[in-house]
């Protein structure tokens, strides 16, 4: 299998890490398999990709579309570093409003695995950053969400303290009194 799956401290966010072939003439690694992901209880239909080009501490986030879009999304770094952060946001979960942060850069080729029902933002660390990501659903405008990155209820460690931010950004919400349709439902 070309990939390392390993949870996170939130269980359904997934670290995954492929394997990267070298030789002479460059490397090559697989970011993602169907049939490998699946395997791991991962069920992602990538229906859209986006790029992401950030300078230093633009911090983007804390964003989620609502069901009957929601869109779960496997993120990775192209160039540059970030430290990239997911949120639980489903109602009756155990770990409803814990985050889990992980550094995912063109040197660590980490990838981050974000199921629908979790937030999810990140901080750029270097000079500039370039990110992938792929979605399970199309964006759709109207049923997209921000929550504030700087929610005192959910205390992020973010690495910057005073970001970059959009508008948009500025003018989340905290999770308190965040629209959010998302239920969690037990593996069992």
């Amino acid at each position: 299998m070309p990939f390392d799956f390993k949870p996170s401290v939130l269980p359904e966010v997934i670290v995954v890490e492929p394997r990267f072939f070298s030789d002479t003439r460059g490397g090559f690694a697989e970011i993602f398999r169907h049939s490998d992901f699946l395997a791991q209880g991962i069920d992602l239909t990538v229906l859209q990709g986006n790029l992401s080009v950030s300078s230093k501490d633009v911090l983007r986030g804390l964003h989620y579309q609502l069901n009957p879009r929601s869109q779960a999304k496997l993120v990775s770094v192209l160039k540059g570093e970030v430290f990239d952060v997911a949120v639980d946001i489903r109602r009756g979960s155990p770990t409803f409003g814990a985050w889990v942060g992980e550094r995912l850069s063109e040197v660590n080729r980490k990838m981050l695995y974000v199921p629908a029902g979790f937030a999810h933002g990140f901080c750029t660390l270097s000079d500039e950053a370039e990110i992938i990501y792929y979605c399970s659903a199309e964006y759709a405008p109207d049923l997209e969400r921000c929550i504030i990155w700087n929610d005192p209820d959910l205390n992020i460690a973010w690495p910057e303290k005073s970001p970059v931010l959009s508008p948009r950004d500025k003018e989340g919400v905290p999770l308190a009194n965040a629209q959010i349709n998302f239920e969690y439902r037990s593996a069992q």
